[in-house]
């Protein structure tokens, strides 16, 4: 089961994850984009990139935004080294 990440140890990931925020127990960031179409193909990648991930985000789309917050289920929703791994997958994509 994965642990846990310490404030400090999220603190020290956020330096590599520029734009990600950590609030409420989960890793967050928004994406804007051109418009709808750009938004929806930006969320088939990150839904197929968080399959081969094993760890699922939490998306939210509006028009051409895209809100993301990550955490762990089986850690009691908390923020683990599986987090900051898919943010870093994701934040390639968007970038």
């Amino acid at each position: 089961m994965p642990q846990p990440l310490s404030d400090s140890q999220i603190t020290h990931a956020l330096n590599n994850l520029q734009g990600w925020s950590h609030l409420d127990d989960s890793l967050n960031r928004s994406y804007t984009f051109a418009d709808f179409n750009e938004a929806l193909g930006f969320i088939v990648r990150v839904g197929l990139l968080a399959e081969q991930h094993g760890h699922h985000p939490e998306l939210h789309n509006v028009y051409n935004k895209v809100d993301i917050a990550l955490n762990t289920h089986d850690a009691g929703g908390k923020v683990t080294q599986k987090d900051i791994d898919l943010a870093a997958a994701i934040q390639k994509l968007g970038s």
